[in-house]
């Protein structure tokens, strides 16, 4: 992450110290890099260098708006999976021709939102999904471009959690019977297939899953071709993985150039290549500043506490993800403990067992890399106000969301008249 460093007033982003800003917003506080989201954008586009594509970045992993601005000012489109990240897409300034609506369990409204925005594709997950979605363009006088979403059964070997593509996962539809429901898309009037899409998983460091996806689902863009479809868009999904501890991640060449022979023969023939990437875009460009409240012993254990718990940082939680923690003030030494926040559960943890900086009370910390899936799956949980959000721009940075306060938890809660 070497938009984060150490300098002049000790863990910086870009040009800016962190004291400076937990000093003026205090914490917990998400700190967002503009330089880092340039540069993994920048990169993954240049990865594709000499085909056709285009980048999307998955809103799911970062929903702020500012991130969503400044991504969209780089060229890039959007991946989005529900009516409220198309309004957001929409508000930050995406074109509507680069947004992809994926998502197993699209609502009648959202559909009808998608239309109206005139999207470019839906990736549609199901037989059912492809009728209703049909009636509902008939309905409100409207056509629907569509991808279909394949599950090609292919292991990404990643977390079960985040695992997308094997045939007992909810997500996509078989090779063989996505050839059959194509076929039924002649019957329909409002609906146009021009796509295939598929997506195994997300923090994909194994090339050899993603190579032999991408093959399969290539074989059926070939197929539905040879029978007189025009499948202008194959969207071969994202899901690259990032360095958080000790991973060897592919970088974004490596995991183009692994499957280029096959995106060279689809682009040949005039189809566009489509990815959606949120971690590796976002992951890096992000870190969770936390203050200290108390050190704990219990018995043989050791514990800080900081003011960030599980309601702002889920990942660690859920997944047991591993965030490295640094210290705000360069220099600290290091102690075996727990980094745990005040909710009240026993699942509540950022970092566990580890040598962490020996912090004082009161005293800074960053958890890195924890620009993606942290603030968007934030929550109120324990009634705790969600945290404030700071993008930095060289020796510029702005509060691009305002703390939570008490009165929010609240809004919309009403008492009815018989209490």
């Amino acid at each position: 992450m070497e938009d984060f460093y150490y300098g002049e007033g000790g863990l910086r982003c870009e040009d800016v110290a962190l004291a400076e800003i937990a000093e003026s917003v205090g914490t917990p506080t998400y700190i967002y890099s503009h330089a880092a989201l340039e540069r993994a954008y920048r990169e993954l586009d240049e990865a594709f260098s000499g085909l056709d594509h285009m980048v999307c970045f998955a809103v799911k992993a970062n929903s702020n708006l500012a991130v969503l601005r400044a991504l969209a000012s780089f060229g890039a489109g959007a991946d989005i999976v529900s009516g409220g990240e198309l309004y957001r897409a929409m508000k930050a300034g995406f074109d509507p021709k680069k947004v992809v609506f994926a998502g197993v369990g699209k609502t009648e409204d959202e559909l009808v939102a998608g239309m109206g925005e005139r999207i470019l594709l839906f990736n549609v997950e199901s037989a059912s999904e492809l009728e209703h979605l049909e009636r509902c363009a008939a309905r409100h006088g409207k056509t629907a471009r569509v991808s279909l979403r394949v599950n090609p059964d292919v292991d990404p070997g990643t977390h079960a959690h985040i695992s997308t593509g094997q045939g007992e996962s909810k997500f996509g539809i078989p090779v063989d019977e996505a050839l059959a429901l194509a076929e039924r898309v002649g019957e329909y009037r409002c609906v146009e297939l021009i796509g295939v899409h598929q997506h195994i998983g997300s923090q994909i460091t194994k090339l050899g899953p993603y190579a032999e996806s991408v093959e399969k689902s290539a074989g059926l863009v070939e197929e539905l071709k040879s029978r007189g479809l025009d499948i202008k868009y194959f969207n071969i999904g994202g899901g690259l993985g990032i360095r958080y501890r000790d991973e060897e991640a592919p970088t974004p060449k490596e995991f183009v150039d692994a499957v280029r022979p096959t995106l060279e023969a689809i682009g040949a023939s005039g189809t566009k290549i489509i990815c959606e990437m949120g971690r590796y875009i976002a992951g890096n460009a992000g870190a969770l500043l936390t203050r200290v409240i108390y050190r704990k012993k219990s018995g043989a254990k050791s514990f800080l506490v900081a003011d960030a718990g599980m309601n702002d940082l889920l990942r660690p939680s859920l997944y047991d993800a591993y965030h490295e923690v640094r210290s705000v003030n360069d220099g600290a030494g290091a102690a075996l403990s727990d980094l745990v926040g005040p909710v009240c559960e026993s699942g509540d943890y950022l970092a566990r067992d580890r040598a962490l900086p020996d912090a004082a009370e009161g005293d800074l910390l960053a958890v890195m890399s924890a620009g993606a899936y942290g603030f968007s799956m934030a929550s109120n949980y324990n009634s705790r106000p969600r945290p404030a959000e700071v993008l930095v721009k060289g020796n510029r940075w702005s509060v691009v969301r305002e703390r939570e306060h008490l009165a929010d938890l609240i809004k919309g809660e009403i008492v009815p008249a018989f209490l």
